[in-house]
């Protein structure tokens, strides 16, 4: 099948993985691969787009190329839980992985309890921002 979408080059290869050689502090192996994909949201056409695809911490990513220098990306755990960026698609790639890796690691947080975009005044005990000191029980 001829594929309209340029294959995934070696330079954008190495931009995710360096991406992923600063937020890991390792190397992480990458997997070609190809998803199908409805690329317009008119249409029930699914066009094969070149993937990359990786793990780690518990989660899997993809990122598919969906054009010259356009790319969607996304993580999940199962089936039931995927999550995007809140983009649509990039037509950056190191911009891609990077607010991908960020969304992953907000999340993953938050999973382990950590709370995320609380406030000073969440933090200090009132609106005013004062210190009103540990609660005693």
């Amino acid at each position: 099948m001829n594929n309209a979408i340029p294959d995934i080059t070696d330079n954008e290869q190495h931009i995710v993985s360096e991406a992923l050689l600063q937020r890991y502090a390792k190397l992480v192996p990458l997997q070609l691969a190809d998803a199908e994909l409805q690329l317009d949201p008119l249409s029930t056409q699914l066009t094969d787009c070149p993937t990359l695809f990786w793990s780690e911490r518990g989660a899997d990513f993809v990122i598919c190329k969906v054009g010259e220098s356009r790319y969607r990306c996304q993580f999940f755990y199962s089936d039931a839980e995927q999550f995007g960026t809140g983009r649509d698609v990039y037509d950056n790639l190191a911009e891609c992985v990077t607010t991908l890796l960020q969304v992953q690691a907000d999340h993953e947080r938050t999973r382990q309890g950590v709370p995320s975009g609380a406030t000073r005044s969440q933090f200090d005990g009132d609106a005013d921002g004062g210190y009103t000191g540990p609660v005693v029980i």
